[in-house]
């Protein structure tokens, strides 16, 4: 990060202004790794830092019009990226609490009949549920859960935005708390 803070400015005012894809890849190959590595400094897994600058400069290019600095471009960059990295951590504390709670549950009640699946009549279940969804849907969603791809990855893959597929990700969890309601946090074992 070693331009000075004019300059910045100067190429987000040719992104906000003049829809200028040059100033924006500029910008971008500017800033990426250097936001990267300060994304790091708060979560240790470079693929997701890479995911949250990323997902920071699709904001930036699709609300262009709308941004109002009230400092600096740099300052705008480097306080969205901590944001960002504050509510990744937030989720994912939100996420581990709900998992051992629902093991914890699991673990209490292992013992009934009514609640003892084998694990190929959960995975039949889950496999049920997830036909029954649209093509697209499901294809995205096992590519994520099944094949560990990065919702960056599964957009450039289809073509699509990244808000794109956390939307048929968000349908498809939507869909299979539905259908696999009583079976649910058993199933989240799998997924």
């Amino acid at each position: 990060m070693n331009r000075n803070s004019q300059q910045i400015d100067a190429l987000f005012w040719k992104i906000a202004l003049n829809d200028d894809e040059a100033a924006f890849h500029e910008l971008f190959v500017q800033f990426f790794a250097p936001l990267c590595v300060f994304a790091m400094r708060y979560i240790p897994n470079k693929e997701v830092c890479k995911d949250l600058v990323q997902e920071l400069f699709f904001k930036l290019w699709k609300n262009r019009k709308n941004i109002q600095l009230h400092s600096s471009m740099r300052n705008l960059l480097v306080s969205g990226v901590k944001n960002a990295c504050i509510d990744y951590l937030r989720k994912q504390e939100l996420e581990q609490s709900y998992l051992q709670k629902m093991e914890e549950h699991y673990l209490e009640n292992r013992e009934k009949d009514e609640n003892l699946y084998s694990v190929v009549e959960l995975q039949e279940m889950l496999s049920a549920a997830l036909a029954r969804l649209p093509e697209h849907i499901r294809h995205v969603f096992e590519q994520n859960r099944f094949e560990g791809k990065t919702y960056a990855d599964i957009a450039e893959e289809h073509h699509l935005s990244i808000k794109t597929i956390e939307s048929y990700m968000t349908k498809a969890l939507k869909h299979l708390r539905t259908e696999l309601k009583d079976y649910y946090s058993f199933v989240l074992l799998f997924l």
